[in-house]
């Protein structure tokens, strides 16, 4: 039996460790899950991502055994700090008597300050909410009313105070918006991590973590604490009693709302991927444990498929698409590519998987939109990079808009071929870039900073996200007989996709040369279409009906979708 003492590393000695008995053979990230110890793995174990490190400074050489199947090598210097990856490093419990080994959790630059967007294009509407008050002075008591119908009573007259909420539940991050419903002012909102992602990035991983009863446990308590905790911080902001938040709507993908409302998402990862959840539907607030009104309700808008969720629902109302004349391109570029067609207010949707890349996973120096990552990059005809970060502080790593940029700018300035492979050494001219190749563990490497670079695998996973994009866009247009030079205009929605470049798109090719020029970015709409639910209840219907003619593309089965996605590889 070996004792493992989990501490949180940093430069003071910790107060206090979690113990935990290892009897069998067991991998440090599945003993710290045990231990209910957080070690961030975004890829839920599977070896693909790298970032559940750990630093073991002492410990007897039999005790550990390194697993293969991790895609990441660490550098010789974090191999001399004793740094481990915690989804293949095995403590050998069996071969040790009563040792303990000390294990210290490394804390990641990017954990807070996050920067995450909560504003968006907003669709103007009455204000008409689903919730009104109404005092009758008679009992001295006020009713409280969804629609015609009554929620509760409160004594005394509160008909002046009514409050509402969205709740934009991405994969990556969280966005809580105050609203008065009298008034439909937004009072306040905040914004963080969903604390999901830090055991499991993308919804492929999630649906698998959420499948079991411990992992859906774990999925549903963190998402409701985060919400909890952003309700107590608007309600510090601004004032207002919890208790008189009367309805919430979720806006999110299908796998979050399933997720929140602590509803096991295996169906949606499975033909013929069916949600149990569809949406257009009203819950109890507090039974799902959510700070409010005893009696509040929380409204799902509907969802479209497995993969085509409320969030974009809330985008398609937000941006109008039903009412615009001419062809529309809607895409929310994140870790799934969800975009949707109206052409003439004829609606097509689908979804593909582009994978967590752009959140700054699977990328050798990738992290969030943090300070101090790079998050515009240039190259200047004189052969210099300009290099911006967040905050202006020094270059600690890179984060999705940064990375398209880095990428794009190779492709434009050929370092990088066609075919996605660094080009630089095999010139037979010499390359003004050609200074800043180096060598990383044996692999060339692009050199942005000291610490800070970009790998050819780097490319690849590039290649891999905007490829499966590309091709969602090409076979949408496919299968509704269009081209892409037929598109009058294309919106990109999100929090990720307000901050890219749209030259960086096009020169990665991840969006085509006939888009020049017709690209808007609309922010998150995810939140401002859950606005315009929570403010007119007459949008819910409007929306729910257009829903129902919306027609889904199913990738999975379209038949072009593979040699379609190998042809969107190349730069």
């Amino acid at each position: 039996m070996t004792i493992l003492r989990f501490w949180q590393d940093n430069s003071q000695p910790a107060a206090t460790a979690v113990s935990f008995e290892a009897q069998d053979n067991i991998t440090v990230l599945a003993a710290a899950r045990a231990a209910g110890v957080l070690v961030e793995s975004p890829c839920n174990g599977a070896g693909t991502c790298g970032k559940c490190k750990v630093r073991i400074p002492a410990y007897p050489p039999e005790a550990l055994l390194v697993l293969p199947g991790c895609h990441h090598t660490l550098t010789p210097e974090e191999i001399r700090q004793g740094i481990f990856l915690g989804c293949t490093t095995e403590i050998q419990g069996q071969a040790l008597a009563t040792d303990v080994i000390d294990i210290f959790v490394l804390e990641r630059q990017d954990k807070s300050n996050v920067q995450i967007l909560s504003q968006g294009q907003q669709l103007a509407v009455t204000l008409a909410p689903n919730i009104t008050k109404q005092y009758l002075p008679d009992n001295s008591q006020t009713l409280v009313l969804a629609g015609k119908s009554v929620l509760g009573t409160e004594p005394g007259n509160t008909a002046a105070i009514a409050y509402g909420l969205v709740v934009d539940i991405g994969t990556t991050t969280l966005v809580t918006a105050l609203f008065d419903l009298t008034t439909g002012q937004e009072l306040a909102a905040v914004s963080a991590l969903n604390p999901q992602s830090l055991h499991a990035q993308d919804v492929l991983s999630r649906i698998k973590l959420g499948n079991s009863p411990e992992g859906l446990a774990t999925l549903y308590t963190e998402i409701i604490g985060a919400i909890n905790n952003m309700i107590s911080e608007l309600a510090q902001t601004t004032g207002i009693q919890p208790q008189s938040i009367y309805e919430i709507v979720f806006s999110g993908n299908t796998c979050m709302l399933h997720l929140a409302m602590n509803t096991n998402p295996v169906s949606l990862g499975k033909y013929p991927y069916t949600p149990v959840l569809w949406g257009n539907s009203y819950h109890g607030a507090t039974a799902i444990g959510l700070t409010a009104a005893p009696f509040a309700q929380i409204y799902l808008p509907p969802v479209m498929s497995a993969y085509v969720g409320a969030d974009i629902t809330a985008g398609i109302l937000a941006a109008d698409l039903a009412n615009l004349e001419g062809t529309t391109l809607f895409v929310d570029i994140g870790t799934n590519g969800e975009m949707a067609l109206a052409v003439n207010g004829r609606l097509s949707v689908t979804s593909t998987a582009a994978g967590p890349a752009f959140e700054g996973m699977n990328i050798a120096c990738g992290m969030r939109a943090a300070p101090g990552a790079i998050e515009k990059f240039k190259v200047e005809h004189s052969g210099d990079v300009d290099v911006q970060t967040i905050s202006d502080t020094p270059a600690v790593g890179i984060c999705g808009s940064g990375l398209l940029d880095i990428v794009g700018e190779l492709v434009r300035t050929k370092l990088i071929n066609k075919t996605g492979k660094l080009a630089g050494t095999e010139t037979t001219q010499p390359h003004p870039l050609q200074r800043r190749l180096k060598k990383e563990n044996g692999k060339t490497v692009f050199a942005i900073q000291q610490t800070v670079y970009l790998s050819q695998k780097d490319i690849r996973q590039v290649q891999l996200a905007k490829g499966a994009i590309r091709a969602g866009i090409e076979c949408l247009l496919d299968a509704n007989g269009l081209s892409t030079t037929e598109v009058d205009r294309v919106f990109i929605a999100g929090s990720f996709g307000f901050h890219l470049n749209a030259d960086s798109l096009i020169n990665i090719g991840m969006l085509p040369e006939a888009f020049r020029g017709k690209i808007d970015f609309l922010g998150n709409t995810a939140k401002t279409g859950g606005q315009a639910l929570l403010l007119n209840q007459d949008s819910r219907q409007t929306i729910a009906n257009l829903v129902k003619q919306v027609e889904v593309l199913e990738l999975a089965t379209y038949s072009d979708f593979d040699k379609t996605f190998v042809n969107c590889l190349n730069f």
